[in-house]
């Protein structure tokens, strides 16, 4: 939402005995070392004995009240840019269940664990009209929230969608996520495809993101600068995805 991180408190919980000292030093390692790359501290926290592990931030920061971008400002002609591909909901839970080599999965982490901090700085010299992450509702779940927000219909352009490697594949070998069927509901007569779909291809849709990356809504004017911009800045998977539309209906169409 363009703000600044100062602060992070750790959330733990953490099976001790079972998992032991050297596996959540090395978690906290590495939420601190993305704390600092945000640019922010660790102040403290707070851990409980649990049987499965979480971890997670609660982050306090600043943010000028005229300068917050929301999902809701989307206008008519606006061009759609994502910053990081699709696919992670499906790959983590295809390595989980052998049919992703942990070595395949590897390839795409520094990816996946990378920040939106450079995408929104970058974005931040243009004109965004608005703004969400993608993350577990998948990219019709989140480009929908921009619909009905804005009163307008989304069109995503499929071929134009980057997905990670590998996570075609896994959907086509039979796995899928717990959160597809729901996001797929989510939608349910606010989305509409314009051409045909094998099912493998349509479940990356509602794929639900681990880590994802940005959707900004930008005059057209400036979209291709835009993810010039942000693959000059290293963030490679930058891409014109689709479009804004008026409409009486928010929805969201795949063209």
């Amino acid at each position: 939402m363009g703000g600044r991180p100062l602060a992070a408190l750790n959330l733990v919980m953490y099976p001790m005995k079972t998992l032991g000292s050297k596996v959540l030093q090395a978690i906290l390692r590495g939420g601190n070392d993305k704390v600092t790359e945000a640019g922010a501290v660790i102040a403290g926290g707070h851990s409980v004995d649990d049987n499965e592990p979480k971890y997670g931030l609660a982050v306090t920061g600043v943010i000028h009240p005229k300068h917050i971008l929301t999902n809701c400002g989307a206008q008519g002609g606006d061009a759609l840019i994502l910053t990081k591909s699709l696919g992670t909901g499906v790959l983590f839970n295809a390595c989980r269940s052998k049919k992703l080599p942990l070595r395949d999965l590897e390839l795409i982490l520094p990816q996946v664990a990378s920040l939106n901090k450079k995408a929104m700085e970058v974005a931040l010299n243009f004109t965004v009209h608005a703004c969400t992450d993608v993350t577990g509702f998948g990219i019709v779940g989140h480009a929908l929230e921009i619909a009905k927000g804005s009163g307008l219909r989304i069109n995503l352009f499929y071929d134009k969608l980057p997905f990670y490697p590998n996570a075609r594949q896994m959907y086509l070998k039979g796995e899928t996520t717990g959160s597809n069927k729901a996001n797929r509901e989510i939608a349910e007569g606010s989305f509409r495809k314009t051409r045909g779909l094998p099912r493998e291809d349509e479940e990356l849709l509602f794929d639900p993101q681990t880590s994802g990356g940005l959707l900004f809504s930008v005059p057209p004017s400036e979209a291709d600068q835009l993810v010039a911009d942000l693959r000059r800045g290293g963030i490679e998977a930058a891409s014109r995805v689709g479009e804004v539309t008026a409409s009486t209906q928010p929805a969201v169409w795949i063209l």
